[in-house]
């Protein structure tokens, strides 16, 4: 009895786990309005706009829901963006998860770090600075900045700069509050104006 009761709890997890899978080819149609500010296959040409291509689908709901969250609270939960929250404000979980499944099949354009900000990125990326208390980044995000899907850290790699450093910035100062246990905040605000100017710009030469 135990067993066949085992059984069915494995069969209809698994058949939650069909259902709960996004839809490439109808994310592509419900992506159209993303396209404006992200690309249309989530390379975005705005530095100040992620790309979205190749990241994690679970990472991209996630942050799709905690936009959502903040139009539905005024910002008082979730993260807060006002161009960000109307655009999820409407959006099904079904959407998110078709949405996300588009951008995460897509190929990321590469970025590129320029040549003096290598040696000191390695350093603070792979080692961070224990005097600080500034954890390696490479512990969560992994050498080439690709993080990993199950425990919800994004694909830093090859993110615009300038992106990379507002987001930086924005976890710093608190405007930004919705990493993983909080973690980014309590590493950014360990971070120098020139820490992060350096990080971000390492970052973005990771592939």
């Amino acid at each position: 009895m135990k067993k066949s009761a085992l059984l069915l709890c494995l069969f209809l997890s698994a058949i939650n786990l069909a259902f709960a899978e996004g839809n490439a080819e109808e994310g592509k149609n419900k992506s159209v309005a993303c396209g404006a500010c992200h690309g249309a296959d989530g390379n975005s040409v705005i530095d100040m706009n992620p790309k979205l291509a190749g990241q994690h689908a679970g990472y991209l709901v996630k942050q799709l829901k905690e936009f959502k969250l903040a139009s539905q609270t005024g910002g008082a939960e979730g993260r807060n963006n006002a161009v960000m929250n109307g655009m999820a404000a409407g959006l099904s979980e079904q959407d998110m998860m078709d949405i996300a499944a588009y951008f995460s099949s897509q190929k990321q354009t590469p970025g590129e770090a320029p040549e003096n900000v290598v040696e000191a990125g390695n350093k603070l990326y792979t080692g961070g600075d224990l005097a600080r208390g500034i954890t390696a980044c490479i512990a969560c995000h992994g050498p080439h900045g690709d993080g990993t899907s199950l425990s919800g850290f994004p694909d830093i790699s090859g993110q615009h700069s300038a992106y990379l450093k507002a987001q930086l910035e924005a976890f710093r100062s608190g405007q930004r509050a919705n990493s993983l246990n909080g973690m980014m905040g309590d590493i950014a605000k360990r971070l120098t104006d020139q820490d992060i100017e350096i990080l971000s710009q390492y970052i973005s030469g990771l592939y």
